[in-house]
Order: structure tokens, then sequence, then C-alpha cells
């Protein structure tokens, strides 16, 4: 491995050189048979990012925070499992498959073996439904594999060309073979036990997939709306109740009124009816604590349904279900039995078929004409629940869809999640609240039935009755050496092909189970469980989950719920969590928002190590800005870069001398104690998952190391320096080569490919194999007595000398003299402390400074008193 040290070293291209030469050697490989149990291996649960598209810069930021941890963690001795995933399965991938081919799935259609899209390429814009050509279930699933397939080779490339240290031998899709049957296994044992089933219920719907969304999918955004007044009249022929509604097109789904039970205005009204406007239907005024006294006219009209809280009442208030929406987000055209006027069926069948937008206007307008719209419409702006991958409102449907139980109804259950929070170390701790509120606020189970198609299939079947009818409550399923299977394609075990859809034959289930039902099973999926029993014990539970913040209530949580349903066990030990990246203006960045920055460019004009430099130097769970067009922390990385081969090759540029063998002078040893403290300190931080502060405290040290210590001693080690001696030569160059061997190890994790480089030039093998440094190993490189003398610590000798040379430097720029003049005579003052320590190294610091007559004296602080330049030729 070992390579001539160039004329003029680059950090250029290197990640062409070493890239190759790693993959060759296998030098991230996890060798299984040389760990040999579970105590000598450091497993780490990586994120499988979505292949839809692009990565991100916020990509890099994050993947390189695990990738410091996974280079240490292999320097330390451990055989580190550190394998990546494509979560390749889900909307995200169907939508980038409609706008690329521009087609839709149509599962009435027949499969076409000789189709051919329409075109490739597209712009990843949304697409009208209406412009993209219809195909069948199976060649839009061939296209989701073909694009996906494409996404991840690219994925791989900018991963490589970053320096991650992946095993790519150890990769998976999470719609493969083998990812479709783990997941089809753990859902069947969830099956078996209990832990899932389906039920017909409330559920949000996104109206533009056209598929059920789970409680973590959700986000609230703000957007425009408008409080209506409206008049219920009371069958007692008192006054009429005025609400406030923000959702007028639901007055023919209104099941009740509502109000807080302690609200003296409505003491009178409960128990009582009232009719509704227009529709004359006659409803109850019931109590309930979830009704605000604030808000609006402080009683709620009850709807099937306007939002969750109306599925809350209507299920604690036993309320009869008379939803009007559609899975297409229209009103329905079915005539609504509750409705007895003949207005009032008029009214609805003028509704029916339209949007809400439109059906919202012709309430308000028959409201108006009938003047039950009591005063002025009142314009707000309001939280709306939307689905976190759409771009309309979600609606609430009744539906059939199969849940997982996750302790939202089972406070035993709940219990023991919030037990298994409290036994993952969090990084940083903060984050851990974030998995409580979740926990604690979970209000229904996890819906992971998705009306998707290309996804990991539901693994049922269901009988049909002499009329033809699905038997939902007898499902028929495989054995798990059947699996995976596709009950859209395949037939029900006991059955032949000829049987579906015939009654007394068999219906198989269409639906697919949600993304994170399998991203869920990511520690399994990696560890190949129950297919290799060996390596899933070598690897789980994992050491490490990285991951991002906004993901703890859906992939963190989700995959710590699988492993207790199925193990009764945490997953792993310990879960990072990064920040996000933000633009200039602070504003997260994100492919919806439109403000993402690509990052292989970045990557091939700044240079991987400088771009890594910048992603170390945020600590977990904080968020970095990022402005591509002034990079300045990047800029910065890449002259660290430059730095590191530079100073390197000095050093290497020291003959070690004849006979050589102890480092003895008291710069040379205070300087490699002061490196044995950085070295202890930058590995107390990479234990605590701070390696921020690991990079802080080597590259502190480093450009004094460069910048003070290289220029006092270069002199020494030349052999030039006045009363220069071989003992003193040699303790130099010692101490220069034992510290640039350490710091080319402590930097490695953060600069993999410059330290590569550098370490090639002397060794055999890679740097990223090598032993992490230690206190102890420093000082077997000084040399026999070296122990004793680092022993006692950093003396302080260097920032004292350091500082005098500043002063040095600073009298020779003051008098607009060269930094190479000869000074006749120079006096340094300092406190009688820093005097004694400055006085033994009295012979660099004359040498660099070329100081013929170099004194001290007592002084209040550290300074140059007195100086001499030596006259200067003209």
């Amino acid at each position: 491995m070992s390579k001539p040290m160039p004329e003029k070293p680059t950090v250029d291209g290197l990640e062409d050189v070493w890239g190759p030469v790693w993959e060759q050697d296998g030098t991230y490989r996890f060798d299984r048979s040389a760990a040999g149990n579970r105590a000598a291996v450091y497993s780490i649960d990586t994120p499988p990012p979505t292949a839809s598209g692009s990565l991100h810069i916020g990509h890099v930021f994050s993947y390189t925070h695990t990738d410091l941890k996974a280079r240490y963690e292999r320097m330390r001795g451990k055989h580190v499992f550190y394998p990546m995933g494509w979560d390749d399965n889900g909307l995200p991938t169907e939508r980038r498959v409609q706008n690329y081919y521009g087609v839709r799935c149509d599962p009435q259609l027949p499969y076409d073996p000789a189709f051919v899209p329409p075109f490739e390429g597209g712009d990843t814009k949304s697409s009208k439904a209406a412009d993209q050509l219809p195909i069948s279930r199976r060649n839009f699933i061939e296209l989701c594999e073909r694009l996906t397939v494409q996404d991840e080779q690219q994925f791989e490339h900018l991963f490589r060309t970053l320096g991650l240290s992946v095993d790519w031998t150890q990769s998976y899709r999470t719609i493969d073979d083998t990812s479709r049957a783990s997941a089809q296994r753990a859902f069947l044992r969830n099956l078996e036990r209990g832990e899932a089933y389906q039920a017909d219920a409330p559920t949000l719907w996104d109206v533009t997939f056209r598929t059920a969304v789970a409680q973590a999918e959700l986000e609230d955004k703000e957007m425009p709306g408008a409080y209506h007044g409206l008049a219920f009249h009371r069958t007692d022929g008192g006054d009429d109740v005025v609400i406030q509604t923000t959702r007028p097109e639901l007055l023919p789904a209104c099941v009740a009124l509502v109000a807080h039970p302690d609200d003296e205005r409505f003491q009178d009204l409960f128990g009582t009816t009232v009719r509704s406007p227009l529709f004359d239907v006659e409803v109850p005024v019931l109590a309930h604590h979830l009704a605000q006294q604030d808000k609006g006219a402080g009683i709620a009209m009850v709807c099937t349904f306007g939002d969750t809280t109306d599925v809350v009442w209507w299920r604690e208030l036993q309320l009869p279900n008379r939803a009007i929406i559609g899975f297409d987000g229209r009103v329905r055209s079915d005539e609504p039995t509750w409705i007895a006027s003949e207005q009032g069926k008029a009214l609805y069948a003028e509704m029916a078929g339209k949007t809400v937008f439109s059906a919202k206007k012709v309430v308000v307008d028959a409201l108006t004409e009938s003047g039950e719209l009591i005063g002025d419409v009142k314009t707000i702006n309001h939280p709306v629940k939307f689905f976190e991958k759409g771009d309309k409102p979600l609606e609430i449907v009744s539906t059939r869809q199969w849940y997982i139980v996750n302790g939202a109804r089972d406070e035993e259950l709940k219990t023991t999640l919030r037990k298994r929070g409290e036994e993952i170390a969090f990084h940083p701790d903060f984050m851990r609240v974030r998995y409580d509120n979740w926990v604690g606020g979970l209000s229904g189970d996890w819906l992971i039935s998705r009306q998707r198609f290309f996804g990991v299939p539901l693994p049922v079947w269901y009988p049909l009755d002499a009329d033809g009818n699905p038997v939902y409550d007898q499902p028929i399923v495989p054995t798990e050496d059947q699996l995976p299977v596709d009950p859209a394609s395949e037939p029900a075990p006991g059955y032949e092909e000829s049987q579906r859809g015939v009654a007394g034959g068999f219906q198989g289930e269409l639906d697919v189970m949600d993304t994170w039902a399998t991203s869920s099973l990511t520690p399994q999926l990696a560890g190949k469980w129950e297919s290799d029993p060996a390596l899933y014990d070598l690897v789980f539970p994992y050491d490490v989950r990285p991951q991002a913040q906004d993901i703890i209530r859906t992939w963190l949580f989700t995959t710590v719920l699988r492993s207790q349903l199925e193990a009764d066990v945490v997953p792993w030990k310990h879960a990072s969590i990064s920040g996000f990246i933000v633009d200039p203006d602070r504003k997260k960045m994100s492919k919806s928002k439109g403000n993402v920055v690509t990052p292989l460019s970045i990557l091939e004009q700044h240079g991987a190590d400088a771009v890594r430099y910048w992603a170390a130097s945020s600590k977990l769970g904080t968020d970095a800005a990022f402005d591509p067009q002034n990079p300045k922390q990047i800029k910065v990385g890449r002259r660290l870069a430059i730095k590191v081969l530079n100073a390197a090759k000095f050093v290497y540029g020291f003959p070690l001398p004849e006979g050589a063998h102890a480092v003895t002078e008291a710069l040379d040893t205070d300087m490699l104690a002061e490196l044995g403290s950085v070295i202890e300190q930058a590995t107390a931080a990479f234990d605590g998952f701070d390696h921020a502060r690991a990079l802080e405290v080597t590259e502190r040290f480093f450009w004094t190391f460069c910048d003070d210590y290289l220029e006092l001693v270069k002199e020494r080690a030349y052999g030039t320096a006045t009363d220069a001696t071989h003992e003193t030569q040699a303790s130099a160059v010692l101490a220069l080569r034992a510290a640039i061997d350490a710091l080319l190890r402590l930097l490695a994790p953060f600069l993999p490919f410059a330290t590569e480089e550098v370490w090639a030039w002397t060794h055999e093998t890679s740097v990223h194999r090598a032993q992490w440094p230690t206190a102890s190993g420093l000082a077997a490189a000084a040399g026999p007595g070296a122990a004793d003398r680092l022993g006692a610590g950093p003396s302080g000798l260097l920032a004292a000398v350091g500082q005098a040379l500043i002063g040095i430097r600073g009298a020779k720029t003051a008098a607009k003299a060269s930094q190479k003049t000869p000074v006749t005579r120079a006096v340094v003052a300092a406190p009688a402390e820093t005097r004694a320590l400055i006085e033994r190294a009295a012979v660099d610091l004359a040498a660099v400074g070329r100081i013929a007559d170099l004194s001290f004296t007592d002084g209040a602080e550290l300074a140059v008193v007195d100086i001499e330049l030596a006259e200067q030729p003209a």
C-alpha cells in the first residue's frame, strides 16, 4: 500500500485514488469470522435513504456524523457492522415514477409485457393524473423497480465519494425478496399474537393519493379559513343556538352539538335537541370535556368527520356515522337517509359530486338566502392537517384498515414502551422528550395498510361466502416458508387461481403495508433475521441507531415497538440524532420548500474531506446553516486537509538521525504531553458521541503544532541550531514523527482521504485499520524514559514559548522587517514561573527568531521589552 511521497501533495483527486483501493482491499468489510462474539462487534442500524430522486446536503451532513463514529470504533479495535439499505417502496417512489415516466397505475388493466413508457426523465414536478398514461399494476411496479435501482446507484456513488466507510457487501432493499419475507413474517406473528387486527373506523385520508394516512405522518399547515355563524333551532321553541364553524359544507353530516360540561351558558341545553339549519335534522346537545369554552361560540358542531376531535366525540358519545365525503374528496352522491325534508334533499342533491370547496359555497349561499347565516363571516388562519407528502387537506372517511397495537389503547404496553425509551441513551439527551411526548400522546393504534401499489403486500386472503361476499374475520394466511407472497397475483393456500372472485372461492388483499411497517424492521433486515441467525446474534441488539430528529415519532418509535412485540428488548443501546440543515435564512432545507442543495457538485468543487469537516463541526442535534454561495466552513476544512499534507511532508523531510532513540528535550516532551491530553479529550468526546468536540481539540492542537512547535524546532531538527547536538536533533525528529503519526490517526475519521494519503507514505496498511492513538502509545513512541517525563502532563512550556515567538514576530512586523531578519539582541520579560519555562527552550526560540543574544528578565506579563534588529542589506 505504501506509495512514494509526491513532490507537491494535493487533496484534488484523492477520492478517485483511495475509494477503489479501500474497496479492493476490503478495508471496511465486516469480518464475521474474526469478530467471534457480540462483545467484539460495533453494529449500526444505518438509515436507509428513500430512493426517490436525489440526495441533498442534509444527507451528507447526517451520514457523515454516523461515519465519524464508525471509523472511530473501527480504530478502537471493534469489528464494525456498517450496512446500507435503500428504502425504495412507498408513496415517494410512486410519485417519482408517475412524473418521470408520465404514467399512473390502473389495477384493472391487463399486463403488457412489451410496454414502453411514453417518456423518461420527467422533471419530477406534480403532473395531472389526466395527462398520465394508465398502465397495469405489474407494469407500474416494474417501472418502480427500474427507477429505484437507477437512483440507488447514484446514491451509492455519492456516498462513496463522500468517503462513507460502509460495508457495501451488507446492503439491502426494503422491497427485495428477503425484506418482503421479513416484513410479512413479522406481520403474521403480530397477527398470531393478536397484535395486528383489522377494523372499520374513521380514517385520515389523502384524497390525492387515495390512501389512508397514519397519525405519525401528519403535519399541520397554516391555511386561510373563515368562521361562519350557523343558527340551530331549539325543538322546545327557545332561542336559536348559534355555533361557529369553519366547515359549513359538513352541515348535512352533523350528528350533535357539544359544549364543555362546566360552561354555564349551556347548562339548560344539555339533554335537549336542536334542528340543523337548511337540512332540518334533529341532533342532541351534549357535554364533553374536550369542548373549548373560549373557541368560537363555545359550542361546537360535531360532524362525521370534520377533524380528529370529531372522531373522539363520535366514539366516546356513541354518535351515529353520517359521513358524506367520499374517497375522492367529493360529496358522495348517494342520498342520506337521515335527511327527511324535501328542501334538505334538494340542497344535498345540489352538493353531490362537488369538491368540499364547491359544496361549501352551495351551503353558504343557501344559509345567506334563508337567513340562518348569523353575523359577518370572520376570516382566520388556522392549522389544517395534511399528509406530510400531500398538498391537499386530509379528510376523514370510514374504511376497513389493518392496525398494529402501539399502546394507545393499552396502558400496560404504553408503560412498557416508555420504559424501553428510558433504556436508550439519546444523544443529545434532550431529544428523549420527543419520544416520551409521542408515546404519551398516542390517540390510536398504528394504521399500517395503504391503498397503494409499490409496497410489501399484506399477506392475507379472504374466503368468499356463498353469495361471493368476503369473510373478513376469517383471513387466510400463508406459512412462513411460503413467504414472500403477493395475494393480488397469487392464489390463496388451498385454492386455485380460477377460484379468485368466485362465490365459495377467495379474494386477495390488495392493500400494501405502510413503508414504515417495513422500515421499522431495519435491524432485522440488515441483520438477516431468521435467514442468517448467526449473523443476527452477532449484531442484535445494535449499538446505535443514527437518524434525523423529525422521524423520532415514526422510525425510532415504530422500531422500538416492533422489537418489543417480537423480542421484548430495545433494538439498540444508543440513538444519535442529527440536526437539520437550514438555508441562510434559517429555514429548514427540504424538497417541498425548493431550497435543497444537491451535494455532488459541492464535493467535486471542494473535496470530500472539506465537506466532511463542515458536517463534523456541528454537534448532534444542532441545526447548521449552509450557504452554497459562500461555504466558509468547507473552505476552512479544505485548508486543514491541505495543511495536513504539507505539514506531514515537512516532518518526513527530516531524516531520522542514526542512533536516535529517545525524546529528551523539554519542549519536545511538553508538546507530546499536551498531545497526550488531546488524545484523552478526543477519546472521551467520541465515547460520548461528541464528534464536534473531538474535532475541536484535535484541530486546535494541530494548528499549534504547525504554527508554533514546527517553527520552534525546525532548526534543531535540521541540526543547524546553535548548540544543537546529535541527541537534541534526534529528540526533535522523534517528537515530530510521533506527533504526526498520532495526529493523522486523530484526524482520520474527519479527513479520511488526506490522512490515508499521508499514512501511505510511511506505512503498508491503511490508517483506518490502525489503532486509535493513546497517551501510553505516544510515550512508547517517544523512547526510553518518556513515560515518566510525559506522565506529569503538559507544563505549559509550548504555550509560553509560542507566546514569546509571537512577540518576536510582532516586533519584526512593527519594524517593517522580514521575519528572516537577524536579531542582534532581544530581551523577553515574563513572570518568574513563565520565565523559567521559556528559558528551558531558549535555544529553539533563539534559532527560530535568528537571535544572536537572547536574554530574559522579570516582568508582570510576557512581552518582548527590547529588541535590536541587525542592519538589513540595501
